[in-house]
């Protein structure tokens, strides 16, 4: 109750969570609103919103659906930055965890491998991996899921660090508990408010790296995703703006979303605030 009451007490994240919920109503009702592909051309080219009432947002250079667009690029844009994000934390927290609770020696090689990634821009080594693996959605995700793992990984390690020497860390320990036993139920549960706010920030970013890179030419050509749409109509923003705005709006009021649900979650899990809260 103390964590929902956190939560709610931070408006800017309740109004996240609304948008968000929007976002994710509007992806799951993609194929019942347009069961048809979003690729199909229906009607003349750079039709403008509300110019035809099947139509609300118009359509593209190719006669598509703006709307169809958007709500099966809000499908895959949510689906890379979950699994991207899901699949970073599933390499930087074992990794952060060995690090942080062993030191030494496993500490120094964790964490040069660490720096070693982090050495290189995100976005750059983004698109070099993509680019070399050739445009998929699978290729997008790993990339995606390489260049996001090292800040979760230096988290977790720092959180690991405070908690390996607590009382009921060292009394597992003393009572034989294998070491396995005693990260898995001792040491990660408690680490688990700030990855959650982490990786609410990381799927925004995911957005944001799956966008950059479709408008660059390298997501999916098989898949319809918001960046490939800002991408299709930045030479036409001056006479069919909507090509690219309404995706771009999308990108912006979901990433927006996004961070402020993760200050939310970091207020709810915060417990200084908490106890402010209930006085």
């Amino acid at each position: 109750m103390s964590f929902l009451r956190g939560f709610v007490r931070n408006r800017g994240a309740l109004v996240g969570a609304v948008v968000l919920l929007v976002v994710v109503a509007a992806a799951a009702a993609a194929p019942l609103l347009y069961p048809s592909s979003p690729w199909r051309m229906v009607s003349r080219p750079f039709l403008a919103p509300l110019a035809l009432d099947r139509f609300p947002l118009g359509t593209d250079a190719l006669g598509r659906d703006v709307a169809s667009g958007l709500l099966h690029g809000a499908r895959v844009s949510l689906l890379i930055g979950l699994v991207s994000t899901a699949v970073a934390l599933l390499i930087g927290v074992p990794l952060g965890a060995a690090s942080g609770y062993f030191g030494g020696l496993v500490d120094d090689v964790c964490m040069r491998f660490t720096e070693l990634f982090q050495t290189v821009p995100s976005f750059a080594l983004a698109v070099v991996l993509v680019a070399i693996l050739q445009p998929s959605i699978a290729s997008v995700v790993l990339a995606i899921a390489i260049v996001s793992w090292p800040p979760v990984a230096r988290l977790v390690r720092g959180e690991v660090l405070s908690l390996r020497s607590r009382d009921y860390v060292q009394a597992a320990v003393t009572v034989g508990q294998r070491t396995s036993r005693v990260i898995l139920v001792q040491v990660l549960p408690n680490t688990l408010g700030p990855i959650i706010v982490m990786a609410s920030l990381m799927i925004a970013t995911a957005i944001l790296l799956e966008s950059s890179l479709s408008f660059l030419g390298l997501g999916d050509p098989n898949l319809m995703s918001w960046g490939y749409m800002v991408g299709a109509g930045r030479t036409r923003l001056i006479d069919a703006w909507w090509i690219s705005f309404f995706p771009g709006l999308a990108i912006l009021l979901t990433v927006l979303a996004l961070n402020l649900v993760g200050e939310g979650l970091s207020d709810a899990f915060n417990p200084r605030l908490a106890r402010e809260g209930r006085r």
